[in-house]
């Protein structure tokens, strides 16, 4: 499980996330929803190690997460697909997924490309092309499978969705129950609050840095003035 208590972010000298508590369980989807400026995006760099937390602690099965290098917290079990499809453009596809490989032991690199391969099976005709070269869609493709390498307790998607076709927006959704269905807890931030709610048993609504609604996704998808109100707080 992941476990998320007390969670307070500061960037810029600027308080921006205030005592955020928050619980993924194995198997589970949970979506954090949410307007621009809400905290999201800090919260994600924090769980990656990115930024430091002014206080508070994120733990994965009780082992703490404080203070380690994005490299450790993905050891650890914590793998991020962040925002925006960022891949290495000049490096091929195939080098991509081997550069994310590099927290595992050599002799594991070839069986996990193989395996993200099978989840991924439209990559293998792309493997020599440059990552600059790829669709918005391809490269989503490889950033989950760059995340999904380590074979992560914990899968944290910021955007999934982001300027992607239905297509492949559905495409990405059904590797993201699949996940989920083999035992791997799933943190969804998502604009498209549609797809998210249809994808998490639970969701937590964040505003200004707090979090102002968390519960079963089916709430949300009855009684969807409980996230309109945060959208126009």
């Amino acid at each position: 499980m992941l476990e998320i208590r007390e969670l307070h972010i500061s960037r810029g000298g600027k308080s921006v996330v205030h005592g955020v508590d928050l619980d993924v369980a194995p198997g589970e989807i949970v979506a954090m929803l949410g307007p621009n400026g809400a905290g999201k995006s800090s919260i994600v760099l924090a769980l990656a190690g990115a930024i430091p937390r002014s206080k508070g602690h994120v733990r994965i099965g009780g082992a703490t997460l404080d203070g380690l290098t994005p490299d450790a917290v993905r050891r650890a079990g914590l793998a991020i697909v962040p925002e925006g499809h960022q891949v290495l453009g000049s490096l091929s596809v195939l080098d991509n997924l081997r550069a994310a490989a590099m927290v595992l032991p050599a002799n594991e690199v070839g069986p996990a490309i193989e395996r993200v391969l099978m989840t991924f099976p439209e990559l293998t005709p792309r493997l020599e092309h440059l990552g600059r070269s790829l669709s918005g869609g391809q490269k989503q493709m490889v950033c989950m499978a760059q995340a999904l390498l380590a074979r992560p307790r914990i899968l944290v998607v910021d955007e999934l969705s982001l300027g992607l076709a239905p297509l492949v927006v559905k495409r990405l959704a059904d590797v993201l129950q699949s996940v989920a269905a083999d035992g791997v807890g799933v943190l969804l931030i998502e604009q498209f609050t549609t797809l998210a709610l249809r994808l998490a048993q639970r969701a937590v609504v964040l505003q200004r840095g707090r979090a102002a609604w968390c519960g079963p996704a089916q709430t949300l998808r009855d009684t969807p003035e409980i996230l309109q109100a945060s959208y126009l707080a």
